[in-house]
């Protein structure tokens, strides 16, 4: 686990107390303020990294869904992830509304889970965890050095990019790769 320096540490006492601190400004993706007091599908159309996603995440009609309270976890690919695939996946996901909204509910766990748990959950799982995801699979986490690696069930592997994007109703962890259930 990674020092905190001691303005994290108080503010980690602060929280346990029931006050709010703000340890820094809104963090910065795809060019945008990633904003707590919105929740993740506002935060998300802003970023200019994840315009595919919040595409395919209207055609699935799952807006309404990650604009409710959850808590949720995203753990969500860029457009460089999604233009990695291969022409003929992403034309058989995108043309298969269920199959559209498997692969992206395998992106998405309940609860707000920060990298830290994450990683105590790794430790605790003697180098590996595993989280359940909205759509019914696992994904197995992992380090790799100082990193969090997501793994599917075909073996393939996200790395989070950029960790803890808090929203008012869960958490965002841009990842690499598209996972594939």
């Amino acid at each position: 686990m990674k020092n905190l320096g001691a303005a994290a540490l108080s503010a980690l006492l602060l929280a346990g107390a029931g006050v709010t601190v703000a340890l820094a400004a809104d963090p910065m993706v795809g060019g945008a303020a990633m904003h707590a007091s919105m929740n993740i599908v506002q935060n998300a159309m802003n970023s200019k990294d994840h315009t595919t996603l919040v595409a395919l995440v209207k055609k699935a009609g799952l807006v309404q869904t990650l604009e409710g309270p959850g808590p949720f976890t995203v753990f969500a690919p860029t457009n460089a992830a999604f233009a990695k695939l291969p022409k003929a996946t992403v034309d058989k996901v995108t043309s298969d509304k269920p199959l559209l909204t498997k692969v992206l509910t395998y992106h998405v766990v309940a609860g707000r889970l920060s990298t830290a748990e994450i990683e105590h959950m790794i430790q605790s799982g003697g180098g590996k965890a595993t989280l359940k995801t909205v759509e019914g699979g696992d994904l197995t986490a992992m380090m790799d050095g100082s990193n969090i690696v997501l793994v599917d069930d075909h073996g393939d592997r996200a790395t989070i990019t950029i960790p803890d994007v808090y929203q008012s109703n869960g958490v965002i962890d841009v990842i690499n790769t598209v996972l594939v259930p």
